[in-house]
């Protein structure tokens, strides 16, 4: 995607960027973001305050229940009425299109990022008519969702394919976080599909926030503490975390359980814990991040059972406060967590087992390999790889090459393990990247017309290169 600037219409589009020197309007959209909603909610933050920094002008719009404009530390936050999702536990949803779009209109964004695929799909359709560069990121696998619902696999695939396949045609890129996320792209031949990684703060979240007395505290004199960080919700499979308690202290583990987090299985989880007499606390939502961190680096496991998770910022946090995880093989997790954590199968026993294979390790070592590869997920690896994917990184300065102690990464921008533009071998790797192979998520593509970048591409969105799959049947 080329850079471009725009002129003063007066409806709000102007030369350059705020600050004069030809920074980028990055218009952000996403559902489901509330004061109680976690990674989404943080990885918008963090993204929004990097954009700040580069020299960009975010504007973050959301829903809410009244109309509201205001500046915060990650920019500009537009709040539109938007109605309550049944059975979310208040999540809001952008569902007027006229009004969204009228917004559209009045910001004159110079990209857009959207971070839904529920309602705010059609936005890449605007951005389309509108000549605006467009990125849809990806945060949670269609098939993935589907599946955790009850859905049979092969179905949840056919109804995904199919709604990627509209995706991936309306935006000019797709960005997954993980290359677990990338597959159901890659899988329908997507080939507009980057990568880039979220982050964690590692200057908050560190090991030596350990406090022996709130340990002690959590505990209620049980030998090992556990700590599920999650909203309580089907999809996440917080009874796993429960389930492998009562496994553990069957097998003579003194194990007591901390849940952080709430949601619509709150009530549920309450009662199966009175009744198998469980040592499980409810701290529920806690929005005192130094609350949260201080607890993440006091429990000696954290446990992320949820199978559809496509990156998993609660798990990344408790490996930078010196915390190992174990976590559903079945998701993007263990790709995250590395040898720093455990990929257990979607049973109780299994995420038991991963927890004394994990308390089996000296304390001093498996903290120390939790930070350390935490270490390779910094937030501003996170905001250079995503305004890549804009094309609006600032200069060759801001990009990060390699990862302490993961040998594999050359000139990655930050994303651990991982060779080849954006962290992938296949994914832009036909954009200059010396030995890439592969073009956008589709390993041994040849170079071909409709590749971004690549000379002879067809140009679109006023892009040259850029690319765009055919449109799907309606």
């Amino acid at each position: 995607m080329a850079v471009r600037t725009r002129t003063d219409t007066g409806t709000g589009a102007r030369t350059g960027g705020p600050d004069g020197r030809g920074g980028l309007r990055i218009v952000r959209l996403a559902n489901f973001v509330t004061p109680t909603s976690g990674g989404l909610r943080t990885a918008l933050d963090r993204l929004g305050r990097g954009y700040l920094a580069a020299g960009h002008e975010p504007v973050l719009v959301v829903p809410g229940a009244t109309a509201s404009d205001r500046r915060t530390e990650q920019g500009r936050i537009v709040t539109l009425p938007g109605p309550v999702l049944p059975g979310t536990c208040g999540y809001r949803v952008l569902a007027d299109r006229r009004r969204v779009a009228r917004l559209l209109d009045e910001l004159a964004p110079d990209r857009i990022e959207v971070s839904d695929r529920t309602t705010l799909r059609w936005t890449g359709e605007w951005a389309r008519r509108a000549r605006v560069p467009s990125v849809m990121v990806s945060h949670e696998t269609a098939d993935g969702v589907l599946r955790t619902w009850g859905v049979p696999p092969a179905l949840a695939a056919r109804a995904a394919d199919r709604l990627n396949r509209r995706t991936a045609w309306a935006f000019a890129r797709i960005v997954c976080t993980t290359e677990w996320a990338e597959r159901e792209f890659v899988r329908i031949g997507a080939r507009n599909v980057v990568r880039a990684p979220l982050g964690v703060d590692l200057d908050h979240c560190r090991p030596d926030r350990r406090d022996a007395a709130l340990r002690a505290r959590y505990a209620a004199g049980e030998r090992v503490l556990l700590l599920l960080c999650s909203r309580l919700s089907v999809e996440k499979r917080p009874g796993t975390a429960l389930d492998a308690l009562e496994e553990l202290r069957a097998a003579g583990v003194a194990a007591a359980l901390v849940v952080a987090g709430d949601g619509p299985l709150r009530g549920a989880l309450e009662r199966r814990a009175r009744e198998r007499r469980l040592p499980v606390r409810f701290a529920g939502h806690l929005a005192d991040r130094e609350a949260l961190a201080d607890l993440q680096a006091a429990a000696d496991v954290c446990l992320a059972p949820g199978p559809a998770e496509t990156f998993g910022l609660s798990a990344l946090e408790a490996l930078a406060c010196g915390t190992p995880v174990v976590v559903s093989a079945s998701s993007a997790l263990p790709e995250v967590v590395g040898t720093a954590g455990v990929a257990a199968a979607d049973t109780p026993a299994a995420f038991a087992s991963g927890v004394q294979s994990l308390l089996a390790v000296p304390e001093t070592v498996r903290r120390r390999a939790a930070r350390a590869r935490a270490e390779g997920f910094a937030w501003d690896r996170s905001v250079a790889a995503f305004l890549h994917a804009h094309d609006a990184l600032p200069g060759p300065e801001v990009l990060v090459s390699g990862v302490p102690g993961d040998p594999g990464a050359s000139g990655v921008p930050g994303v651990p393990g991982a060779s080849g533009a954006f962290g992938a071998s296949g994914v832009l790797g036909a954009l200059g990247a010396p030995g890439a192979s592969g073009v956008l998520g589709t390993p041994g593509a040849p170079e071909a017309p409709g590749v971004p970048g690549v000379p002879g591409a067809p140009e679109v969105l006023g892009v040259p290169g850029a690319f765009v799959p055919e449109e799907p049947r309606r």
